[in-house]
């Protein structure tokens, strides 16, 4: 085996300096690749980052208009061909008040563009307080490789006679975990 110590490589014509098939480089353990163009020709569907948020505070939904639920995340993609796998659930109770029926509609944001909604209904004549989880999951296209931030929102169907939604809250009222988790697929 021999050894070739040089600070730089350069082509000696174009711009690429190529291997023959079946030739390997192999990379020690503890060694650094650093990478400051575009690296390509590594395969996708690789997993670059995952990124969670979690919220246990109460959040009341009262209104048909769309409100924060308290639940979000933020990652900055390494490339405009990276996808980002969203994935939430939401931990809720609901109470019908003096109603028989509620809806409530969850969107999922990027930034302000919707990328994905969810209702959850009861309506069969059931009056008073129940729970559950609701999930969601899309994978997203952002194109984009500045910071992004993703949430949810909810709002009911019909407001009035003290229909409430309660993200991130169990029944009874007991404090709950809701989280948001974001990964970055590499294309």
């Amino acid at each position: 085996m021999s050894t070739i110590k040089v600070n730089n490589i350069q082509s000696r014509t174009g711009s690429a300096i190529s291997f023959t098939s079946g030739d390997a480089i192999t990379i020690p353990s503890g060694a650094t690749i650093t990478n400051n163009g575009t690296a390509s020709g590594f395969g996708g569907g690789k997993i670059g980052q995952v990124v969670q948020g979690t919220d246990t505070t109460e959040t009341a939904i009262t209104s048909t208009s769309y409100a924060d639920t308290g639940l979000s995340a933020s990652i900055t993609p390494t490339s405009t061909s990276s996808k980002i796998l969203v994935m939430w659930d939401i931990q809720y109770r609901v109470n019908t008040g003096s109603s028989n029926n509620i809806i409530a509609f969850i969107k999922t944001l990027r930034d302000t563009t919707l990328i994905g909604s969810y209702a959850k209904a009861r309506s069969d004549g059931f009056v008073g307080e129940y729970g559950g989880t609701i999930t969601f999951s899309f994978l997203d296209t952002p194109s984009s490789t500045s910071s992004i931030t993703y949430k949810t929102q909810a709002a009911l169907g019909t407001s009035g006679d003290g229909r409430t939604f309660y993200a991130e809250t169990g029944q009874g009222g007991v404090t709950a975990l809701s989280a948001i988790t974001l990964m970055e697929v590499l294309a």
